[in-house]
């Protein structure tokens, strides 16, 4: 968590931002009663607007993230121990060491931020149930399709994190953590349109914004 907190304030590792260690970067914050006063503020604000208990997840490993939470790219990746979250330029990444397939997925696209064979066709299509489909290039016969299809056999974990939006009034937008999900079917190859059923239900507060595309 300390480290999700160095990143979310400095937005970059310990190497590039000049800290020694984790210490150096609180004693930063410290020496500037301006900044730690306003860091202060704005967390005793969330913590007053909280409007629904968030669940924790079983990772395999000690990790804070907890579902149905709210993360930056820079906080997921931190949490995971992962701290080159910027060599990260896709929206699929495979953690091999923790056996983890991270899906960071923005629901509404737009041609400024994607390219035509990214435009992927991604929603939630009930509480339980999300389609998503697979970067262009991924056959179901491939090292990585099969990966996704057969997870669970070889002790691998789904993550998904979905944002409305690639942008917010404050820059990128964060990403709502739905947590664990495991494979059901799919159909398709390059890409791959598969149906994960999630461990833990979307609230039906956030389904208005996962479901978006079906509405539409």
């Amino acid at each position: 968590m300390l480290q999700m907190l160095h990143f979310t304030i400095w937005q970059d590792s310990l190497e590039k931002t000049g800290f020694a260690s984790l210490s150096d970067s609180l004693q930063a914050l410290r020496r500037n009663p301006v900044l730690l006063q306003e860091i202060q503020d704005i967390l005793a604000w969330q913590l007053a607007h909280l409007d629904f208990v968030d669940k924790s997840c079983d990772l395999g490993f000690d990790c804070p993230l907890d579902v149905h939470c709210h993360y930056t790219r820079d906080q997921l990746f931190a949490a995971m121990d992962y701290y080159k979250p910027n060599t990260v330029r896709q929206g699929v990444f495979h953690l091999e060491e923790k056996k983890l397939d991270i899906f960071m997925i923005t629901l509404n696209k737009s041609e400024k931020h994607y390219s035509p064979s990214t435009m992927y066709n991604d929603y939630s299509m009930n509480e339980s149930l999300f389609h998503w489909q697979s970067q262009s290039t991924t056959s179901d016969t491939s090292p990585t399709g099969q990966r996704y299809i057969h997870h669970r056999e070889q002790g691998g974990r789904i993550l998904l994190f979905v944002r409305e939006y690639h942008d917010d009034l404050c820059g990128n937008a964060p990403y709502i953590f739905l947590g664990t999900a495991s494979y059901v079917r799919h159909t398709g190859s390059r890409p791959m349109s598969i149906i994960w059923h999630l461990d833990t239900p979307i609230p039906a507060k956030f389904l208005p914004t996962t479901n978006k595309l079906v509405a539409e």
